[in-house]
């Protein structure tokens, strides 16, 4: 089993910036990719970004294309970390973000082939 614990969502101000981690623990030898997204209430989890777990491909979702850019740390603890830098920031991209680990054969984009999630963090931006 994997554990996934999100952190670093808040207030901040339109065109401003945030980076969002995301900690891995457990079997982590088990995972092939992690990804973002994120979910407004009432509405489906929306596909952010991906980086496979070697950190060399990585897949955005054209509303952050340029802003968002998702990385991994390269330190070989038993822990890894998966951040998102989130650069001028709209209001729009006020939500939950979630983390989560992508299935074997899952297609990048869909949250249904994603099997563990952390427990999200809220970003809020302000216009």
């Amino acid at each position: 089993q994997v554990q996934l614990v999100e952190s670093g969502g808040g207030l901040v101000q339109a065109g401003g910036s945030l980076r969002l981690s995301c900690a891995a623990s457990g079997r982590t030898s088990t995972i092939y990719m992690i990804s973002w997204f994120r979910q407004a209430p009432g509405k489906e989890r929306e596909f952010v970004a991906a980086i496979n777990w070697n950190g060399a491909s990585t897949d955005y979702a054209d509303s952050v294309k340029d802003r968002f850019i998702i990385s991994r740390d390269t330190a070989k603890t038993a822990k890894t970390t998966i951040y998102l830098q989130m650069d001028s920031l709209k209001p729009e991209d006020t939500d939950v973000y979630y983390c989560a680990t992508r299935k074997p054969l899952g297609f990048i984009r869909v949250a249904s082939d994603y099997d563990n999630w952390g427990q999200g963090t809220q970003v809020t931006v302000s216009s």
